[in-house]
Parts: structure tokens; sequence; C-alpha cells
């Protein structure tokens, strides 16, 4: 597959500092970065995009994230592998992701079971970093970014 035009963030290198601004916020604020690299792989797949699925399951298993739960993040609710809290965070991913879906896109349920297991800054770092990831989502799909192969 070949990319319809260059990023668009290469483009605008402006844009490249923002997204590393907002990369490093959201991962210190205390959500782990197993948790955000799931959320990442999640929105990904719903989403169709391939450059983030390939990217985000290699960055995770770099990061030492396992082959059993890599396969089954598409299918979280029916296998053992995930804590509470992930769940909730894949949840929210979900909704946020899916958000044109439903007249509630993001449940008061939803958000109640993740504000179970996450504080309010740790809140505001998942909602943004799904936010990201649905935005790169949507730029990779539109200009149709391959899979670059030699993520190492």
């Amino acid at each position: 597959m070949q990319a319809r035009i260059e990023n668009p963030a290469k483009l605008f290198p402006d844009t490249t500092k923002a997204i590393n601004l907002i990369h490093k916020a959201t991962h210190s604020a205390g959500v782990p970065t197993r948790t955000l690299e799931l959320v990442h792989l999640r929105a990904s797949q719903i989403n169709g995009c391939g450059a983030c699925v390939d990217f985000g399951a290699r960055q995770a298993k770099r990061n030492g994230e396992t082959d059993e739960r890599l396969f089954a993040v598409a299918a979280w609710r029916e296998t053992p592998y995930f804590t509470d809290a992930e769940r909730a965070a894949l949840a929210l991913a979900e909704a946020v992701t899916r958000i044109a879906d439903r007249p509630e896109a993001v449940s008061d349920e939803i958000w109640a079971d993740a504000a179970k297991h996450y504080n309010e800054k740790e809140l505001a770092a998942l909602v943004l970093w799904i936010a990201m990831t649905n935005f790169f989502n949507r730029v990779n799909v539109t200009i149709r970014q391959p899979v670059v192969q030699s993520w190492e």
C-alpha cells in the first residue's frame, strides 16, 4: 500500500511538538504504560488503522506485554487476561472511539467503572490518550499510511 500523501505531521513540524507534549503528559499521569498501550491497540483495532495496530502491538511487546494479552485485546471481555482496571480502561476506549454509535456515547456506568480505578488526573490522561489515538487513526486511515516494518 502506498500513502496518498506524506504524513501531515511531517509537513507541519509544529504539530509534532504538540503531539509529543500530549504524549509526555498522558504518560506521566500515573496510568500504567501497559494500560495506555492496550487502550491504543483496542481503539486502533476498532478504527481499522493497520499502521497503529502494528506499531501499538510492537511497542507493547517491547515493553513486556505478553502474546496472550495482545492476541486477546479484541476479545478482552471474554478472556481472563486483563485486570478490572484494564477492563475499565478498555471499555472507556471503546465507548470514546465509538462515540457516534449510541445516544449516550460514554455511559455513566462506563465512566463510573473507570472512576473506581483511576483518579481524576488519570482519567484525564486516559481520555486524552484515547482522543490522540483516534486522531492518529483518522489521519493514518485517511492517507492510507502503510505499516512500517522497520519500527525497530
